[in-house]
């Protein structure tokens, strides 16, 4: 294929998906994460190629829901969801190309749900409302590089500070000695039936989960000034889970399976999200010098896997990727446990921006180690 994969994705994606808060699985049109996904790749896309249809696609997208006076369509601060701030990454590239006000008031009222988000006795955030004094993989990746950008352009500095907790805390809780790889959630109170009475963790390392926590390491590190005093911790726990997460990959097709450290184990498969975001950080890590030059080969041969088992041509012509976990969550009703079984028996899905999203990215980073 003569064309760059990073650009023959996205290009598929938006052909298919004007809207992307409209794609069939979503239940309603709606402010949320997976939107945010997609639109974080456009945007890292337009920056690269320049091309004005990407940076159209986010701003058409992103401007259904932001009204003039900056508060935002479905979304519900009191909710306090971290979910909820991930879709506001894109708010900074708006503001910053049109300088309209109305983008600016969105980023802070999404930080003003932040600055009452209720959090754990040492200052997590909580993962939502609805699962008290919880910190998820996941939720670190929602809201701490959104932060890190709002410290760098507001000049209010202890953010950088309120983001390296939340990174560092997150890995102090939930890191198992062992494999050195985190658990999906913890919960400080050990009240949910999912969490382990000695370690208040829950019993898995779902892929997709550990992915989200990478990436928003290798995100956060673009704003965190050099200086900042926790800067080589967070650098250091980022390659020491780098390693642990290249020891569970799978030597045959490049990938990572769903739950890490199951490889064998029936019903486990290879997972394209988890795989997409590894991909993504490792290279990411790499190409910024926190990583060494096995993350890249890491990272390449995880490529190629993808490209190999979950990307393909539908009867339109169109890309897809293929292979990506629906959803994975803990607790709730109906009750998520956390186990084995739970984690194999979610459906997987095609063009998850979940998914497609951090492939994009992945293509991107690659893209860039070659250049």
């Amino acid at each position: 294929m003569s064309a760059i994969w990073s650009v023959t994705m996205a290009d598929s994606f938006m052909k298919k998906y004007p809207i992307v808060s409209d794609m069939p699985f979503q239940k309603r049109r709606s402010w949320n994460y997976e939107n945010g996904c997609a639109l974080t790749a456009m945007e890292r896309l337009w920056r690269k190629t320049g091309d004005e249809k990407y940076y159209r696609y986010i701003k058409e997208n992103m401007d259904l829901f932001i009204r003039e006076d900056g508060t935002i369509d479905t979304y519900d601060l009191n909710e306090y969801n971290v979910d909820q701030i991930n879709q506001g990454k894109s708010l900074f590239l708006l503001y910053e190309q049109t300088g309209e006000e109305k983008y600016k008031k969105a980023i802070e009222l999404l930080v003003t749900q932040l600055k009452g988000h209720p959090r754990t006795s040492e200052g997590g955030l909580w993962h939502k409302k609805i699962y008290p004094f919880q910190m998820w993989l996941d939720g670190v990746y929602m809201t701490s590089p959104l932060l890190a950008a709002y410290a760098q352009m507001s000049g209010e500095h202890e953010w950088f500070d309120d983001v390296a907790n939340e990174i560092l805390l997150m890995e102090k809780v939930s890191r198992d000695p062992e494999s050195g790889l985190l658990y999906h959630g913890w919960d400080e109170t050990r009240e949910e039936r999912w969490a382990n009475k000695e370690t208040e963790c829950s019993p898995h390392f779902w892929g997709r989960a550990v992915g989200w926590y990478v990436m928003a390491i290798v995100d956060v590190l673009d704003y965190l000034p050099l200086d900042h005093p926790k800067r080589g911790q967070i650098v250091g726990i980022f390659h020491r889970l780098a390693g642990a997460i290249m020891r569970v990959q799978d030597q045959n097709s490049g990938m990572w399976y769903q739950v890490l450290d199951q490889g064998a184990r029936k019903g486990n498969y290879l997972e394209a999200s988890g795989s997409a975001m590894f991909v993504c950080a490792l290279a990411k890590g790499a190409r910024k010098g926190y990583l060494g030059k096995n993350a890249l080969q890491a990272a390449k041969r995880g490529h190629a896997g993808l490209i190999e088992h979950c990307v393909g041509q539908d009867e339109n012509g169109h890309w897809y990727l293929d292979h990506i976990c629906s959803v994975a969550g803990l607790g709730n009703n109906p009750y998520r446990d956390g186990s084995y079984a739970y984690y194999i028996s979610e459906p997987t899905r095609r063009d998850d921006p979940k998914g497609y999203a951090p492939f994009v990215m992945a293509c991107l980073e690659l893209e860039a180690a070659e250049e």
